[in-house]
């Protein structure tokens, strides 16, 4: 048994309450008081005057159940860890690293090409209990997962792009339903990602219908954030709001926990649309929907190469996609398109093509064009084939300060990452300073109430997944808990590549990280797996 005793911090216990001055102590893995003043013995006293207390960061919205189950999670998860984050929501987007059947020929699609397994992951883990137990006390980090309908689909047809047959519409609804028997906090849809994007409303409906079932969430990448895509008309009503009246249609009738994920405005086009989008998810709540949603504090994003080219362009074969005709359309399509975005290929940053292809790395597809003396289109499609239409961009703008200030005040808003490290290449910024970022914001008055901040990544993300005993500093409660300067976060400078302000991080009662040290022999195992209850 091992006591530790933080003396004189300013406590957020993650309820949205003020903070109030006291001591903790933890006992092993778990707080067992919180008081203003604690006298016990302890084997290890530390006195946190001039800084504040609150539980671990919880990223509402991950991709790291790819990243928990690789041989080395540390060199993935460290700068979560750095920027105080303890607990990860995953398995978003569709796009789980499980819910398949362990005998389908297509564990190759699961991940949807952004993700896979391979020689750099310690198994194949196809149900929720196989991943809870590669991860449970194996890990730096807490991971809870969602069941992805992009990975159940893939399971049972592939990505073919037609309806499933009853029996593959059966088979799909029963490994997603499996995984929530087994610990899962909700399900996933990406709508933009193969095969999500084949699903008509049908076939989400049936998934939404599931996570009521089971009163767990539903996390969804609706099929466009941008007022102009590629898989709608062109003219008419902007798509980021034709992309939710699917997600009006799907919960219609429901009480479904609905998470709309990452709230962002691609293109300057789009940010036109942001009160019409939050008007129609108050108007999904006053039906009965608890419809939510998550943000993080950044102004662009990561996505594939191909996040302009339409399906019809997608599905052509490599010889068929020189055409000329096949080309004049798509050009002109998507030259029409971004112009209507407000959005330019002086916006789409080259992250990664693969190897050898690193000189591109940095570089505007403008760029590129410039040097190559190309057209910018031609360009494009150069780049989509040399990384076989699997690189990987860095696109802004997502959204403005104003556009995050605006909803980080929200009631029904969480905050999260939806970043991951990647092995090459340019990375996400939000893997650095993300979550320190909404709490500079908070101290300058740019954002929402210091305690309601801190909720929104701590207690109001355990409680939407049902995660039970974590997110908040009480007593009987798991010790995941980060200390910070407030101090140093209001002065920093932000988008250095690097965390800001974070002082300790204790992780199940392990400290693991101590004035920018690491412990990295503790961080072997101090992580547990989250399931749902």
């Amino acid at each position: 048994m091992k006591r530790i005793l933080l003396k004189n911090g300013k406590i957020y216990d993650g309820t949205g309450s003020d903070a109030f001055s006291g001591d903790i102590l933890i006992e092993d893995e778990k707080i067992i008081a919180v008081a203003p003043s604690i006298e016990e013995k302890a084997d290890k006293t530390i006195d946190l005057a001039g800084l504040s207390v609150s539980s671990g960061f919880f990223d509402a919205h991950s991709h790291n159940d790819w990243f928990g189950i690789k041989k080395e999670p540390l060199k993935y998860l460290e700068p979560f860890i750095r920027q105080g984050i303890t607990s990860f929501i995953t398995g978003n987007c569709g796009l789980s690293a499980m819910g398949f059947d362990p005998d389908t020929p297509n564990v190759d699609k699961v991940g949807a090409g952004l993700f896979k397994y391979d020689e750099n992951t310690t198994g194949v883990y196809p149900s929720v209990k196989s991943f809870f137990e590669a991860i449970d006390g194996k890990n730096p980090c807490n991971m809870a997962t969602l069941v992805g309908h992009c990975t159940a689909r893939s399971s049972v047809a592939g990505w073919e792009n037609r309806p499933l047959t009853e029996d593959e519409r059966r088979r799909m609804l029963d490994l997603m339903e499996q995984g929530l028997k087994e610990g899962a906090c909700g399900l996933s849809l990406g709508m933009m990602y193969l095969p999500g994007r084949y699903a008509g409303v049908p076939e989400t409906r049936d998934v939404a219908l599931l996570a009521q079932k089971y009163d767990r969430p539903l996390t969804v990448h609706p099929r466009t954030e941008s007022a102009v895509s590629l898989d709608y008309p062109i003219f008419g009503r902007p798509h980021i709001l034709r992309a939710l009246d699917e997600l009006v249609e799907m919960s219609k009738g429901t009480h479904l926990k609905l998470q709309y994920s990452h709230a962002i405005f691609v293109g300057r086009s789009t940010f036109k649309c942001k009160e019409e989008l939050h008007s129609i998810l108050d108007k999904l709540k006053a039906d009965g929907v608890d419809a939510r949603f998550d943000i993080y504090n950044e102004l662009l994003g990561v996505s594939v190469i191909t996040v302009f080219i339409p399906n019809w362009f997608q599905e052509l074969s490599p010889k068929d996609k020189r055409k000329p005709w096949n080309q004049l359309r798509f050009t002109i399509l998507g030259e029409l398109s971004m112009k209507m975005l407000g959005f330019g290929w002086k916006d789409i940053e080259i992250a990664y093509l693969g190897p050898g292809l690193e000189k591109y790395e940095g570089k505007t597809v403008y760029q590129v064009a410039k040097e190559e003396g190309k057209s910018c289109m031609n360009a494009y499609l150069d780049l989509c084939e040399m990384s076989d239409f699997k690189g990987r961009v860095n696109m802004g703008p997502y959204s403005t300060p104003e556009i995050i200030s605006w909803q980080s005040k929200r009631d029904d808003v969480l905050y999260m990452t939806d970043a991951w490290v990647e092995d090459h290449g340019i990375q996400n910024p939000a893997i650095y300073d993300c979550f320190p970022k909404f709490i500079r914001c908070s101290l300058r008055g740019e954002g929402d109430t210091m305690p309601r901040t801190i909720r929104k990544m701590t207690g109001g993300v355990a409680d939407r997944f049902s995660i039970p005993e974590r997110g908040y500093v009480k007593p009987g409660y798991y010790a995941d808990i980060t200390v910070f300067d407030e101090a140093e976060m209001a002065t920093a400078t932000p988008d250095q590549k690097k965390s800001f302000g974070i002082k300790r991080v204790f992780i199940n009662g392990h400290e693991v990280l101590t004035e920018g040290i690491l412990d990295k022999e503790a961080l072997k195992t101090s992580g547990h797996a989250l399931p749902s209850r």
